[in-house]
Parts: structure tokens; C-alpha cells; sequence
């Protein structure tokens, strides 16, 4: 039986080590962060469809607070829509960087759609990783994998924070929606990615203070300036050195 090479995983393979990462802290972050959301789902007023169907449906923990938030005032269909939508716009540069590396060799385009709505900031981080070490037809086992099991763990904490609610004291069930942003900041930190590190640090020394300069796109604008400035420092960085 021949082996595939252990820098060449089989699309099998590959698969089976997107489970086994899944299964690891990405599952102990969602099973805790999805739990608070289905105990707040619960007090604002959404039926466990509703709010299974936001788990599976926005995918994405910050722009469901929102949902149900705007869900629970009354507010419109469109505004909805439209709030939802910016919060989870951070998944647009995202996904331009991540869906390149599905696309090859891909039959059919249409897949992509998928692809990108089953992208959530975990699965990005952890594929970013681990794709270039792996060949096209692995990277999308991988993802298919690792994608669709935290979508099920997370669609379980949901529902057993629907369930549980009122046994939970509601600052820890608030402080427990912290913990995917926390542990997505840890992973990122630990990237060997300086842009990535240098934007961190910017953006850790510049939020608090565009919070205060403005609540309401303090998040947005920090993204940016950050963002921005990781980029240029880095540039910076690579000038002088060759310069020296």
C-alpha cells in the first residue's frame, strides 16, 4: 500500500486532522462563547429555531449579538439586514484571502459560496496555518472538515444554552461571549505572520481610545488604523533592512 508522503497528505488525511483540530480548543472556545449566546437568544425572546437558525444561518458570534439585539427591540427587516451585514464585514478581506487557496483546481466555482459562508474567524486562522503545507485537494478536505464540525459543536452550545438558561448567572453567561474574541486574539498573536503581530499591537493601544472618541464605529475604525499601520510598519521594516 503505497503512503502518501507526511508533507503530502492524503484529501483523507487531511480531513481527519481538521476533525482532530476542531475537536481541540476550538471546541472548548465555541461550546463556552455559543452556550452565552443561546442563554442571551433565550432571555431576548427567540424561539430555539430562531435561534439555531441564526447559529447556522449569520454564522458568525458578533453580527447574531446584533441580530438578536435588533430582534428583541422591534427593529425592521432591513436594518436588520444592514446591521448584521457590517458586523460581520470583516469577513470579506478574509475570505479574498483564504478562498484563493480552495480554488484551485476546483471543478466548479459554485462551491465557493459555500465555502465562504461555512469560513468562520476560526476556521480562517487555523487554515492560514496549515494550508501551506498542504496541496489543493487536501486544503478543502481540511477546511470541509474542520468547517462543518465547529458548525455542529457550535449549533449544540446554542442549543444548550437555550436549554440552560436561568442556571447560568447572567454576567458570567455575558462574560462567556468574550472568550471567542480573547482566544482568537491569542492565536493570531501567536502568529509568525509581524503585519498580523504589529496590527494586534496597534490595534490593542488604539481601541480603547477611539471607544471613547466614538461607541459606535470605535471597532470599525480601529480595524482600519490598525490594520493600516501593521501594514505600513512592516513595509517600513523591510525598506530599512534592505537599506542596511
Amino acid at each position: 500500500m503505497n503512503v502518501a508522503p507526511h508533507d503530502s497528505p492524503s484529501a483523507a488525511q487531511a480531513a481527519r486532522r481538521g476533525i482532530r483540530d476542531a475537536l481541540g480548543m476550538p471546541m472548548v472556545v465555541l461550546l463556552a462563547s455559543m452556550t452565552a449566546f443561546g442563554s442571551l437568544a433565550r432571555e431576548s425572546g427567540l424561539s430555539l429555531e430562531l435561534a439555531l437558525a441564526s447559529t447556522l444561518g449569520v454564522w458568525a458570534l458578533p453580527g447574531q449579538i446584533v441580530f438578536v439585539e435588533l430582534y428583541a427591540s422591534g427593529g425592521e427587516v432591513v436594518a436588520l439586514i444592514l446591521a448584521v451585514s457590517l458586523a460581520n464585514a470583516r469577513f470579506l478581506p478574509m475570505a479574498m484571502s483564504l478562498l484563493p487557496m480552495l480554488r484551485e483546481g476546483l471543478a466548479r466555482s459554485g462551491w465557493l459560496y459555500l465555502y465562504a459562508h461555512l469560513m468562520s474567524a476560526q476556521s480562517w486562522a487555523y487554515c492560514r496555518r496549515v494550508f501551506p503545507r498542504l496541496p489543493a485537494d487536501a486544503r478543502r478536505s481540511y477546511f470541509m472538515a474542520f468547517a462543518i464540525c465547529i458548525l455542529i459543536i457550535s449549533l449544540g452550545g446554542t442549543a444548550l444554552g437555550y436549554v440552560l438558561t436561568g442556571t447560568l448567572p447572567r454576567p458570567l453567561a455575558l462574560s462567556l461571549v468574550l472568550v471567542n474574541p480573547l482566544f482568537m486574539l491569542l492565536l493570531l498573536a501567536d502568529s509568525r505572520n509581524r503585519p498580523v503581530v504589529l496590527a494586534l499591537i496597534a490595534g490593542v493601544a488604539l481601541g480603547p481610545a477611539m471607544h471613547l472618541f466614538t461607541p459606535n464605529w470605535g471597532l470599525l475604525l480601529t480595524g482600519i488604523v490598525a490594520g493600516s499601520a501593521g501594514f505600513l510598519a512592516d513595509r517600513v521594516l523591510i525598506v530599512r533592512r534592505k537599506a542596511s
